[in-house]
């Protein structure tokens, strides 16, 4: 296996091959840290590279495995996490430059799960201030291997791209908003946003709170439903953590047989471009095909949700940052500036408006989750995202809440969702779509992910880098 392929390898094949001794975890971190140092002076994936930590951590894994001590899946498998996850001894800048020389004393709760799966950590990920839409001013814009001319994603973009581009098998991600999601889809990745709490917070820097949900970015479904098990479940120090046993998320075959999936075409196919809606349709036909039991649905309106997205989120992170701004407000982006002026200024009334609309839309997606097992939507509602088109977008407040009406209402309710690869643009930028599921329906989620990418190769293809 060439060591291209072994940075392509899936999260079965490695744990497979090191189990029989045909591969090495040593000899899988060191082709990945070589195309890390080749790759990511361009790319800017990664903030912090940890090559003598995950060579230890990897050696330390083959001599595990070769005692017969094998930890399960994850066991020697080369992962990275996005720079808000807390590791000790290892500095976690959230992207911010007030925080540029923080260590953190102790890990987070999802990095210490991954270290005793037996991962090999091979560094931190780069991401938008403070999880928010724009990268710091000091700090490199992560770039598409797709295309330098795309977006990259929202602030999940480090994980998304160093995950497409083989700089490591599987990562971490934390999504607000559709910071998971939105990077998936411009880098041809799969993104798992679990039910909120269904993942421990601890550790990692938040965002707001209420929204902030943390889960696996891989090449396939199949790989998110590994990584979901190893980081999944209760946790003392996190009383939002959901006391839920955690199953297991790649048990029985990918088969989608009589299973229910909605679909609104109004919503959906009808008010997105062109080229989303043919990714929609394809990606029912492929289900359809499959076995599912296509129905056509009436989702409730996301609209007021994704335009209040931005008061509630901000005022929550208002208070997240209150030691910090405004007092050291010059430190910050003009992104983050600008959400946290807005959100100190935002009223009670207009909170619990939000929050009464984020009840309504909640309380009609469980009743539509009554007749259906999953929700098909797209991820985004356009296509060609160009670094161009979406800075016109970024502080446009009457524009941009359309860009995430796919994405923020499902923080707001706290549903599931996966994001798969669908196609790819005219202009050869990748498109996907989202599936969602009732709270911790998970498994389903990536059974139908599974059985999605048996057919279809979307999540095969790899970046011209």
């Amino acid at each position: 296996m060439s060591d291209l392929d072994l940075c392509y390898a899936s999260i079965s094949d490695l744990s497979r091959d090191f189990g029989s001794r045909a591969l090495s975890p040593v000899e899988v971190t060191r082709a990945h840290l070589e195309r890390i140092d080749r790759l990511n002076p361009v790319l800017e994936a990664y903030t912090t590279v940890l090559a003598e930590n995950a060579l230890a951590d990897a050696r330390r894994a083959e001599e595990e495995i070769g005692r017969g001590e094998h930890r399960g899946p994850l066991h020697g498998v080369p992962i990275a996490v996005k720079d808000l996850c807390f590791t000790q001894g290892i500095a976690t800048t959230a992207g911010m430059a007030i925080y540029r020389n923080f260590i953190p004393t102790y890990d987070a709760t999802v990095v210490a799960r991954l270290r005793r799966a037996g991962a090999v950590l091979l560094g931190k990920l780069n991401l938008c201030e403070a999880a928010g839409g724009q990268y710091h001013p000091e700090f490199p814009a992560v770039v598409n291997p797709w295309s330098p001319s795309h977006w990259a994603g929202a602030s999940s973009s480090g994980s998304a791209v160093a995950t497409a581009a083989g700089l490591c098998t599987a990562s971490l991600g934390t999504d607000t908003g559709g910071s998971i999601r939105t990077p998936c889809t411009m880098n041809a990745v799969t993104g798992l946003k679990p039910t909120w709490g269904r993942v421990s917070i601890h550790g990692v820097f938040a965002m707001a709170p209420s929204l902030d949900t943390i889960g696996p970015m891989t090449r396939s479904a199949e790989d998110a439903g590994y990584v979901l098990q190893a980081i999944a479940g209760p946790d003392v120090n996190d009383p939002t953590a959901v006391r839920a046993e955690v199953p297991d998320y790649v048990a029985g075959p990918p088969e989608v047989q009589g299973m229910r999936i909605g679909l609104d075409p109004e919503a959906t196919l009808d008010s997105v471009e062109p080229e989303v809606a043919q990714v929609v349709r394809d990606a029912l036909g492929t289900l359809e095909g499959l076995g599912a039991d296509v129905r056509e649905v009436s989702l409730p309106s996301t609209t007021a949700l994704a335009a209040g997205w931005g008061a509630y989120a901000g005022a929550e992170a208002a208070v997240v940052h209150e030691k910090t701004f405004p007092s050291r407000s010059a430190e910050y982006g003009p992104f983050m500036r600008q959400l946290l002026d807005a959100g100190r200024t935002v009223s009670g009334m207009d909170i619990a408006r939000i929050e009464r609309e984020r009840h309504v839309f909640t309380g009609r997606l469980a009743a539509l989750f009554e007749d259906l097992d999953l929700l098909i939507v797209p991820t985004l509602p356009l296509a060609d995202l160009t670094l161009d088109r979406f800075a016109r977008l970024l502080f446009n407040s009457d524009e941009l809440p359309n860009v995430f009406r796919f994405t923020a209402p499902f923080n707001f309710s706290g549903n599931p969702t996966i994001t798969l690869p669908g196609r790819f643009d005219s202009h050869g930028a990748p498109i996907g779509f989202q599936l969602v599921a009732r709270h911790l329906d998970e498994p389903l989620l990536v059974t139908a992910g599974r059985a999605f990418q048996s057919a279809t190769d979307w999540h095969l293809r790899r970046p011209p880098v």
